[in-house]
């Protein structure tokens, strides 16, 4: 789900890394942040509203603050007037550029709040935009382990006990990375696109039944340990059952879907003595040849009916030598 976020967090959190200071402090900042899309107004400064969206935070940088100055003091009542009443989150001056008074007046009466950076206005589009997205993306956590393996991020999934975290510590040891154990948070960063990463109280520390929690970077070193990694395939470990209709060829792609995007998946049966770390490493070199275009089965089954059909050809025509 959406993170709700306010603009009083928003500030608090980001405020001195873009320079933002709060004008007109008695207005209150309890304003709700419900979009990434940044607005600088243009149109809307001349009386076109029509595809005016107000929810948006509001940008004035030297353009804006330039055009107003040439309107009588009447049309720039009117104007901000009607842009004050639209109930927009706030307003940001670049580059330390001070409101009117008439600005202040008018966002006082509406209580929007007026906020000061002395980042440029193309700047603080882009570094809010960013923050923004980061912030409201949809935002769900799963109980499982988190591993990088040769660039793959992989999602170890299961029940209580059936061994992910001594899975992750194995493939830790041949070399690759640890995300997150236990819980894991997955955010969507765009359309296609899952970010997975731990919880910060977490942060890199594995949980080995009847050893406790160990800190893997500490144990391992800052190589073994990775704060976040873009998920890419799902495995979901379960016991075997023998009456269980397993893949054996693999020319069938599964998913499971994960806030509404589909992640491969792969169903991998666990019995004693089965070395699944070997078998996850597998898993990940066949999905980096999938990302360059290679499909080792259906290349496989293609091979196999040119043969059979090959067969078939030569069967007929050897029913039909009668010489």
């Amino acid at each position: 789900m959406a993170k709700n976020l306010i603009l009083a967090e928003f500030l608090e959190q980001y405020g001195e890394k873009l320079q933002l200071r709060h004008l007109n402090e008695q207005v209150s900042l309890r304003r709700d942040l419900v979009t990434a899309e940044i607005n600088r107004p243009g149109l809307e400064l001349v009386g076109f509203w029509d595809f005016f969206v107000p929810n948006r935070i509001q940008i004035f940088g030297n353009k804006e603050k330039a055009f107003l100055t040439t309107h009588s003091d009447s049309d720039i009542h009117s104007i901000l007037s009607h842009f004050f009443q639209l109930k927009i989150p706030c307003v940001i001056f670049a580059n330390s550029l001070e409101p009117s008074d008439t600005m202040y007046s008018l966002a006082e009466k509406c209580e929007i709040p007026l906020l000061q950076s002395a980042e440029s206005g193309t700047d603080l589009v882009v570094k809010i935009g960013e923050l923004l997205r980061y912030e409201l993306s949809p935002v769900t956590t799963m109980h499982g382990s988190m591993v990088d393996v040769y660039g793959i991020g992989l999602l170890l999934l299961g029940r209580s006990g059936i061994g992910k975290s001594e899975v992750a510590l194995d493939l830790i040891e041949r070399g690759h990375r640890l995300v997150a154990d236990d819980v894991i948070r997955i955010r969507q960063a765009a359309a296609n696109v899952l970010i997975g990463s731990g919880h910060e109280l977490l942060e890199h520390h594995l949980e080995l039944r009847g050893v406790g929690i160990v800190d893997i970077r500490r144990l391992f070193g800052v190589r073994s340990v990775r704060a976040q990694k873009r998920l890419e395939v799902v495995i979901q470990l379960e016991e075997w059952q023998k009456d269980e209709s397993y893949e054996r060829v693999g020319e069938s792609d599964e998913v499971i879907e994960i806030l509404g995007v589909e992640v491969p998946s792969v169903k991998l049966p666990v019995f004693p003595g089965k070395n699944i770390s070997v078998i996850v490493e597998v898993i990940a070199l066949n999905q980096l040849l999938k990302i360059y275009g290679e499909f080792p089965a259906q290349e496989f089954e293609k091979h196999l009916i040119e043969k059979l059909q090959e067969q078939a050809n030569l069967r007929e025509y050897l029913s039909r030598d009668y010489e």
